[in-house]
């Protein structure tokens, strides 16, 4: 059993970081929308004694500047603040009270783990090097994201060696941490296609161009490019979440819009989907006399760890928790991340904070709207970004 010092004080803040969880989850805020979570960030760190710039490059992004007086390198532990259009249905004595909006991807642990590991890094600025920057993030939730916007006009990557983030997952177990080099997240796209055809009454469909029946049609041959198309080594996922189409019982109608994503693991796939989509959706519409018109929006591109840092960061996490609870993921997902805008600036590693379980039915995937967290991981999450910040600060660049 480890007795990491930075552990066991995270520990004793558990009831601390308690309530900063549940307080920003009572009242989550969509994307680039994020004013109370901001400010509640901010008033944290900067009763640390941070440097706190807030309203970083005219968004609700907050960057926080802990020097250690010492020579060494420069860290930045970001997190997203950002909830999702999800109505909560967990029935938790602490649910959203704002309609219609939830913390269903647990950016609200995400935020009480950095400003935990803040905390710890005060406390321990004796052992730290070089300078820390605490990034809360907006709008991870909504491409084209927050973290382009701040990397871009707020130059918040100015001068800066490395990144670490971490992600919450009901799948892993609370009390343990993933890691993967190289490749972990997928290119993330999404799309919008608009059908028109022509409207008439329910009983005269032959005076009709039926709307709804094509984008069933387009819904069908789409899966297609995943299933006959695509190479089956190389991972590629076409979702369409949302159709809408039709006014009422008795109208055919003359309008239906088909809106998803695509995510892949290969950039030459990435790149090829959308003509081959419009392809599909042209081909049946033409045979069905059907106007579309095409919506393609690039997302985030995939998240690569960087192998040196995330090398150094494993070594940290068994270190803090011990080899048992440290796990290293065999495979890269299909999510999709704006961290890996971080990842193309500098070395950056992003790892999994186990928050699921199983005993309790805390299991409910992300993006649910049954989603909930194991909160004994807040502790264990702020001290791994503390403890890896702190190790490697002491060691210098990742090699």
């Amino acid at each position: 059993m480890t007795t990491d010092p930075l552990l066991l004080r995270a520990k004793g803040l558990k009831d601390e970081l308690v309530l900063i969880r549940r307080d920003l989850h009572r009242y989550p805020e969509l994307a680039f929308g994020e004013q109370r979570t901001a400010e509640k960030g901010r008033a944290y760190l900067a009763a640390l004694g941070l440097d706190v710039q807030a309203k970083v490059a005219g968004t609700t992004g907050v960057v926080a500047t802990l020097e250690s007086g010492q020579p060494g390198p420069t860290l930045v532990i970001r997190a997203d603040m950002d909830a999702l259009p999800i109505a909560e249905s967990t029935g938790l004595d602490f649910s959203s009270r704002n309609a219609g909006v939830m913390h269903a991807c647990g950016h609200d642990a995400h935020v009480t783990c950095a400003l935990g590991a803040a905390k710890l890094l005060v406390e321990n600025k004796a052992q730290l090097r070089g300078r820390i920057l605490i990034v809360l993030q907006p709008a991870e939730e909504t491409p084209p994201g927050g973290a382009q916007v701040l990397i871009e006009q707020g130059r918040i990557l100015h001068g800066v060696d490395a990144a670490i983030a971490l992600h919450c997952h009901p799948g892993i177990p609370a009390g343990t941490l993933a890691f993967r080099s190289g490749q972990m997240l997928a290119h993330s796209d999404r799309f919008l296609i608009t059908l028109k055809g022509k409207g008439a009454h329910a009983a005269r469909p032959h005076l009709s161009v039926d709307a709804v029946a094509v984008a069933v049609q387009v819904y069908q041959a789409l899966q297609y490019l995943v299933s006959r198309e695509n190479d089956p080594l190389h991972p590629f996922v076409l979702t369409i979440g949302r159709i809408a189409g039709g006014v009422a019982a008795n109208v055919i109608s003359e309008t239906a819009t088909l809106e998803g994503t695509t995510r892949s693991l290969d950039e030459r796939v990435a790149e090829e989907v959308p003509e081959r989509m419009k392809r599909i959706i042209g081909g049946i519409c033409h045979a069905a006399r059907a106007e579309f018109e095409f919506q393609y929006e690039r997302g985030y591109p995939a998240l690569v760890n960087d192998p040196g840092l995330t090398e150094q960061a494993l070594g940290s996490a068994r270190g803090l928790l011990g080899a048992g609870s440290v796990r290293s993921l065999e495979h890269a997902e299909m999510g999709g991340e704006d961290f890996a805008y971080f990842a193309r600036k500098v070395p950056a590693t992003m790892f999994r904070l186990g928050v699921g379980n199983a005993a309790r039915g805390w299991e409910h995937s992300l993006h649910s709207p049954r989603f909930t967290l194991d909160e004994d991981a807040l502790p264990i999450g702020a001290a791994a970004l503390a403890r890896i910040a702190l190790d490697y600060t002491a060691n210098g660049k990742a090699k």
